[in-house]
């Protein structure tokens, strides 16, 4: 049966979305939450560029393996170190020093393109899909994106459909009541069939976002996949240009992994978003810049930390800044 709730059902998960985090400046907790990656990256760098005076050849393979260790990625490794090298001989660069600004330049100039903030005014209701393997944090972020579009003024619609894990639904109606905003979920069933209902239910009540949920998925699960992209295909019949944005969660954890479903996923629905997760808990965030390098798709949100408000657009050079001492 299929219902509108707002909140959760007794008995739900007492894993409760967590608490806002105390009022603080967004630099700062970007900072904070890229703590562990700028260490692992400081470590080698602070040392790097402190033993060499002079950039040379000891130094640019120093580079190379820092930014590895980082897990910036093979080819946008290789890509950083020949912008390096032209920059060194174009602005005649002599000393590390140099060599490491030049370094924040050409991260900041490769990661610049996917700063593309999210532009929810051309439908009503916009349809937002979002996607991702089990436990990136997808139902999380779903829970802080309608918070963040509450913000911003938008009415927001929450469909549950994950149909697969009922911890999940209830998780989506936790999020619901904490942010005061509707869930239509359903028990079992599919989950192509809810978030068509939800549609029609955002149109109906002229709500100007909806946030669809889907099974996590592994990107071998052949079978998943070809679900999602029917739940895609049901989205477009109830409505015409819908989904508006497909969106894929990624948790930073799993390093070069994520360039892998980045693939898997663009290739399946045409990924137009991502939304990277738990930057605060690893050491490796530089795959954003192997994303950067391998498969361009637009970093919408990035989030470092539990807090409602720790969701927060991209932006190359702030992110940048915060890698670096």
């Amino acid at each position: 049966m299929l219902s509108f709730f707002k909140g959760s059902k007794e008995g739900a998960t007492p894993d409760r979305p967590p608490a806002e985090t105390p009022p603080a400046g967004w630099a700062g907790r970007l900072r904070q939450g890229l703590a562990r990656t700028r260490e692992n990256l400081g470590r080698q760098l602070g040392g790097l560029f402190g033993a060499h005076a002079k950039i040379d050849e000891a130094l640019y393979e120093e580079l190379e393996t820092a930014l590895l260790t980082a897990d910036v990625g093979v080819e946008a490794t290789g890509f950083l170190l020949e912008d390096l090298r032209r920059r060194v001989k174009r602005d005649g660069l002599s000393d590390s020093g140099e060599l490491k600004d030049a370094l924040k330049q050409a991260l900041t100039e490769l990661l610049a393109p996917l700063a593309q903030p999210l532009d929810v005014s051309g439908a009503r209701p916009f349809v937002i899909m979002m996607a991702g393997v089990n436990g990136a944090g997808k139902t999380t972020s779903i829970g802080k994106l309608a918070k963040y579009f509450q913000t911003e003024g938008h009415s927001v619609l929450l469909a549950a459909g994950d149909t697969f894990r009922a911890a999940a639904r209830e998780q989506l109606a936790v999020w619901g009541e904490r942010n005061n905003v509707a869930v239509i979920s359903q028990q079992g069933g599919d989950a192509a069939a809810v978030i068509f209902d939800a549609v029609q239910a955002a149109r109906a009540r002229g709500t100007d976002i909806l946030l669809a949920d889907t099974a996590g998925r592994l990107t071998t699960q052949l079978h998943l996949m070809e679900e999602i992209r029917k739940v895609k295909r049901v989205i477009a019949k109830a409505d015409p240009g819908a989904p508006h944005e497909i969106i894929l969660v990624l948790d930073a954890n799993t390093g070069q992994n994520a360039v892998v479903q980045v693939k898997a996923f663009d290739e399946a629905l045409g990924l137009t978003g991502l939304i990277v997760t738990k930057l605060d808990g690893t050491a490796k965030g530089g795959v954003l810049a192997a994303i950067a390098r391998v498969r361009p798709v637009p970093i919408r949100f990035i989030g470092v930390g539990e807090g409602l408000d720790d969701l927060r657009p991209f932006d190359a050079r702030e992110f940048v800044e915060a890698l670096f001492e």
